[in-house]
């Protein structure tokens, strides 16, 4: 690439580079210190309806 020479590194250095950028991962969460979540609110795929049918018409004229 341009010239540039490129480094090769071994297996054992790349787990140190990783270990060196990200540190270590978390401990593993045990299926028994999982929770269950319930949603509270159905999910919209809509957003909520704005004003109501008279303001819509005064917005965008009585052919709109």
């Amino acid at each position: 690439m341009n010239g540039e020479r490129r480094e090769r590194f071994s297996d054992e250095e790349l787990a140190f580079l990783r270990y060196a950028r990200f540190g270590e991962l978390p401990g593993r969460v045990r299926p028994e210190d999982r929770l269950e979540l319930t949603e509270t609110d159905a999910a919209r795929d809509r957003p909520e309806p704005a004003g109501n049918d008279d303001e819509w018409i005064l917005r965008l004229g009585a052919g709109g």
